[in-house]
């Protein structure tokens, strides 16, 4: 579980034009209330909110502005990618169905982007709507497509799989369940508002109809937008701030780092990147027998603020050399932040962008919960694999996670205006 971790969680701006604020002392009634919500439908907020299911009065007020947030779907890149952590995701892999092609596969990635560009506009989809999300807006609604190694053999497009797809090796701290690993075709959804994004799930299943079958599905969680006093680093469910050395887009390098330049090879994989996946189980009840100091060894960066053991805020430089009196490492050989550091592992850098996790309890009666870890990066052999082949061999938080299922895919490029993803490789 690398520490170069998520972006930072925004608080959604505020935008132009949107109502001020009302004191503690103002109070909305019931019936004005109603009559905003109920009557209204989606308000349009400058920030670009779209129209969505109802239209609103002029002079109406939006009761929130997470609702307005809207994300592009004809970008360079894929939308799900660089943009801040949102409050629910899916994960979700299918497998094409009986006797389905290239010619199946193509329609339906022209049926899942018309259906995500409608959606992360605040619009109904196409054919069945469900209505789920009827009352709300765009909601930083985000879907994301990807191929697996699978795919190309399925499809009759051997030739056209990028090294880069080469499936991931062994680990030691892996326990994959086949079943809830890879797959042919990968859709990650997220938004700020859970049936925003469970009305998205509900229409990718129903756009696939017989084209393709799920395979598996992981849901996942992160703070909301606007839950904490200021905009901060993430924390995960060992209540450790997970997120401190993400690279980030205005870094000189983030490009190089994370997505295929433009005459990259493949080219129909020109602006993408690669998503590894992984549901990793923590141990919850393990770990949480540990002292704070003993947590903050293991990690090897204090829990209260996510600042280095060797001294300084959170985004301090941690000093690798520095001990205390009686000449111990201030951060462990074996700290979780020491070996996951790129310049600790020849410059390896990676996006991560996971969600959390609880799916109840285990058959072994302790909590089933933990990280859909996603992480993102132009090459995964420089990637994620040289980071986890160091955590192999002595990290000291392997004892409280576990590594249950995997999956590599393809992410191409954005689409554009009146294209579909995917549609260089498909069609090319």
């Amino acid at each position: 579980m690398p520490e170069q971790s998520v972006p930072q969680v925004r608080t959604p701006e505020k935008p132009q034009g949107a109502p001020v604020a009302r004191s503690a002392g103002e109070t909305i009634t019931r019936r004005r209330l109603l009559g905003t919500a109920g009557a209204t439908g989606l308000v349009l907020g400058a920030a670009g909110g779209a129209v969505g299911y109802a239209s609103a009065p002029a002079g109406a007020t939006p009761l929130t502005s997470v609702g307005d947030s809207r994300v592009q779907f004809h970008v360079k890149h894929q939308p799900g990618i660089t943009q801040p952590l949102q409050a629910r995701g899916h994960l979700v892999a299918f497998d094409l169905g009986p006797g389905a092609g290239r010619t199946e596969a193509a329609a339906l990635l022209r049926r899942w982007s018309d259906t995500a560009r409608r959606l992360m506009a605040g619009e109904p989809s196409a054919h069945g709507d469900t209505g789920v999300a009827r009352d709300a807006g765009p909601s930083s609604l985000t879907l994301t497509f990807g191929f697996g190694h699978s795919f190309f053999g399925r499809t009759g497009l051997e030739k056209q799989r990028p090294v880069a797809l080469d499936p991931l090796p062994d680990f030691s701290s892996d326990h994959l369940d086949k079943t809830r690993s890879n797959g042919d075709l990968w859709v990650q959804i997220g938004s700020d508002d859970a049936l925003v994004a469970f009305h998205a799930l509900r229409a990718v299943q129903k756009d696939a109809g017989s084209a393709a079958r799920v395979r598996w599905q992981m849901n996942g969680f992160n703070r909301s937008p606007g839950a904490t006093a200021h905009p901060m680093t993430a924390r995960n469910l060992m209540g450790q701030v997970d997120g401190t050395r993400n690279p980030k887009p205005a870094d000189s390098d983030f490009d190089q780092r994370i997505f295929v330049p433009e005459q990259g090879e493949p080219a129909w994989m020109a602006n993408g990147s690669y998503a590894v996946v992984r549901r990793i189980r923590m141990l919850l009840d393990d770990w949480e027998k540990l002292s704070a100091k003993e947590q903050e060894h293991v990690i090897g960066r204090r829990k209260s603020d996510g600042a280095p053991l060797s001294g300084g805020g959170e985004t301090s430089q941690m000093d690798l050399e520095k001990t205390d009196a009686q000449g111990n490492l201030v951060v462990p050989f074996n700290a979780h932040a020491r070996i996951t550091r790129p310049d600790q592992n020849g410059g390896a850098a990676m996006l991560r962008r996971p969600f959390s996790y609880h799916d109840g309890i285990g058959t072994d009666g302790v909590p089933d919960a933990g990280l859909l870890f996603i992480c993102w990066q132009a090459d995964p052999l420089r990637g994620f694999v040289p980071v986890q082949r160091k955590l192999d061999r002595g990290d000291a938080l392997t004892p409280f996670v576990r590594h249950e299922a995997s999956g590599l895919f393809a992410v191409p490029g954005g689409a554009a205006d009146g294209e579909y993803v995917g549609q260089a490789l498909l069609e090319g």
